[in-house]
């Protein structure tokens, strides 16, 4: 067993003090639906529902040991990891000053304040994250502080790799295939690292949203890169640029051994979990679940370990988690329709419509010429392939549409 193991198996008897191991649950229906045993590492039932508070504790403890005087510990972060800095400070009993974005939402600011109580102080600067960064590490030197880096740190790394500790222990025999996602990297390498050295017989599998794919892109360049633009929906793994010592940790990846998956698919992934297995996921925390799609000839028969890694969702996402679900599921449409301006023109398209057929919006747009006016529709149904027949119905009738439900600027615009 290398240096490595022995220290994350370190590491994992001393979390012991803080929080018990979450669970490693077989997951019945995912074992159905996909003819393998599936298991669900369930990240989102630790204190923070989340798996940042590992790497955010044991570099406060590793600090602490080498620099006892060392009490004020800073992060810059809009989610889980300020939420597993303020844990720790808490647990340690020291002075955490956190960096939040002042776009942060509420729930998530009250949540980190909850956690941290009187040891955490909030600072909201910035509209962007990387200026919400350079304020923090600007105010470490200021104070003789120390940075805690949410994944770019080994003694973080190390604390992640207990995740790979648990799983190895719970399940009593070595999985065929871990999947796992990544952001910036930190849960990744650890609990790759780990079971490269104890477990050489296990493949892994790496997940990206689409809009946020920094480890795919450093793969292609063999050194990371900074994306020039983030889709920020899946917040917890939409990272501009992969670490360098995650990088480092990972160079060894086979880039077909990395997928991408589209942030609307994310949605039906999250929605099925809650609807069906009552597991509240946030994007993020969907991500491996989602990949068995992609995996679904590869993994037939095998033992599967998917790592859920976080549950802080905010339920007043949910229906725009509903809206990208529905419409990559081909069950909502928005189109632009150019209406006649005549009498019974609006009888007969309502009367295209089947019985599955629901008008969720229905807005004139403007009246583009003197017999036709542009009405903005959106219309719900049962089954995807009634869009076809309606469609049909109105290329009949000679009215022209446009279907925009793809269209990334027009849908951002009207809808």
């Amino acid at each position: 067993m290398t240096q490595f193991a022995d220290a994350a198996r370190l590491t994992t008897r001393a979390l012991r003090d803080l929080f018990p191991r979450t669970p490693l649950q077989r997951n019945d229906f995912l074992s159905r639906k996909y003819g393998a045993e599936i298991w669900l590492k369930r990240e989102d039932l630790s204190p923070v529902r989340s798996y940042k508070l590992r790497g955010a504790w044991n570099a406060m403890r590793k600090v602490r040991a080498e620099n006892p005087a060392q009490r004020h510990f800073v992060c810059a972060s809009a989610g889980n990891h300020a939420q597993g800095v303020a844990y720790a400070c808490h647990h340690f009993g020291v002075e955490g000053t956190i960096f939040m974005p002042v776009t942060t939402p509420q729930q998530k600011i009250d949540k980190t304040r909850s956690f941290g109580g009187d040891n955490v102080r909030i600072v909201l600067t910035g509209d962007y994250f990387d200026q919400t960064l350079a304020a923090s590490q600007a105010f470490c030197i200021d104070k003789g502080a120390h940075f805690l880096s949410p994944f770019d740190d080994d003694d973080v790394i190390e604390g992640q790799a207990s995740v790979g500790v648990e799983i190895l222990d719970q399940l009593g025999r070595s999985p065929d295939l871990v999947v796992l996602p990544v952001g910036g990297g930190g849960l990744a390498s650890g609990v790759t690292r780990y079971l490269r050295a104890v477990s050489p017989e296990t493949a892994f599998r790496f997940v990206e949203p689409k809009g946020g794919a920094s480890f795919t892109a450093a793969l292609a360049a063999h050194e990371p890169v900074t994306l020039r633009r983030v889709d920020n929906f899946v917040d917890g793994a939409a990272v501009a640029r992969i670490g360098n010592r995650t990088f480092a940790a990972l160079s060894w990846v086979n880039p077909e051994e990395v997928l991408v998956v589209p942030e609307d698919r994310i949605c039906t992934t999250m929605l099925s979990m809650l609807n069906t297995e009552g597991i509240v996921l946030e994007p993020a925390g969907a991500l491996s679940v989602d990949a068995l799609a992609d995996l679904s000839s590869f993994i037939a028969g095998k033992t599967v370990v998917c790592v859920t890694s976080g549950g802080n969702f905010d339920f007043e996402r949910l229906p725009e988690v509903k809206e990208r679900a529905q419409r990559y599921s081909g069950i909502k449409k928005y189109f632009i329709l150019r209406m006649p301006q005549r009498p019974g023109a609006l009888r007969e398209f309502l009367a295209m419509l089947g019985p599955e057929d629901d008008i969720a919006r229905f807005e004139y747009l403007k009246k583009s010429a003197r017999n036709f006016g542009s009405v903005l529709i959106g219309i719900e149904t049962r089954e995807a392939g009634n869009f076809q027949r309606l469609f049909e119905q109105l290329d009949a009738a000679a009215f022209q549409y446009r279907d925009i439900t793809q269209d990334e600027i027009l849908s951002e615009f009207l809808i």
